[in-house]
């Protein structure tokens, strides 16, 4: 009787074992539990594509907006940056070169009345040509040349207000118009830096 007894109830799970513990399982005679339990695991078995490919939820296409937003304003700043400091260099570059010129005509300047003594000296022939005077004249005038500074001013040109002061206007019969009649004083520029107008008597056609 007891080995009968034993066998009744070898295929019943005891209450509260292993068995139970698991939770429900699915009946394999139904189809929908099956289905439901294929279910459970489908969030694993996604793949890229299918992922890239999914639908865009509202929130997710407006905070895409706000980065393409965004992208777009600092691509903008690095523009405006760039083009500023492009302007910064082109300006600072102009500036330095301003008072390179600057620099350049103070320092010819201070050597125009030198020039001018020479020019005097030249006129009554002081400078004769192998004497150490005429040596030195022509070293003071190389280095101005090499200053950049260029003399300007001679008979029978054009009068140019812009470039000439005339000191004296002498009418001239047959004159069609004002011309340069003496040179009373060489005029100096440096580049487009005038240093000094030519100082000039003009011809002017008469009445």
């Amino acid at each position: 009787m007891t080995d009968k007894n034993f066998d009744d109830n070898a295929g019943v799970p005891e209450e509260g074992s292993d068995a139970n513990a698991s939770g429900p399982q699915p009946d394999f005679g139904n189809p929908d539990s099956t289905e439901a339990a294929a279910s459970e695991g489908s969030d694993d078995d996604l793949t890229v594509d299918d992922i890239l490919g999914a639908t865009q939820t509202g929130e997710a296409a407006a905070e895409d907006a706000v980065l393409a937003d965004l992208e777009s304003t600092l691509l903008n700043d690095l523009k405006r940056l760039q083009a500023e400091y492009a302007n910064y260099r082109r300006r600072t570059e102009e500036q330095r070169q301003v008072e390179i010129e600057r620099a350049r005509g103070e320092a010819a300047k201070g050597l125009i009345p030198v020039l001018d003594d020479l020019d005097r000296a030249a006129q009554h022939g002081d400078l004769v040509e192998g004497t150490p005077f005429a040596v030195i004249a022509d070293k003071v005038r190389v280095a101005v040349e090499r200053l950049g500074v260029v003399a300007y001013g001679e008979k029978g040109e054009d009068f140019d207000p812009q470039r000439h002061e005339a000191i004296f206007q002498q009418p001239a019969p047959g004159a069609e118009k004002t011309t340069i009649l003496e040179v009373v004083e060489v005029g100096y520029r440096l580049g487009d830096v005038e240093l000094r107008p030519a100082k000039v008597v003009v011809a002017v056609p008469e009445g």
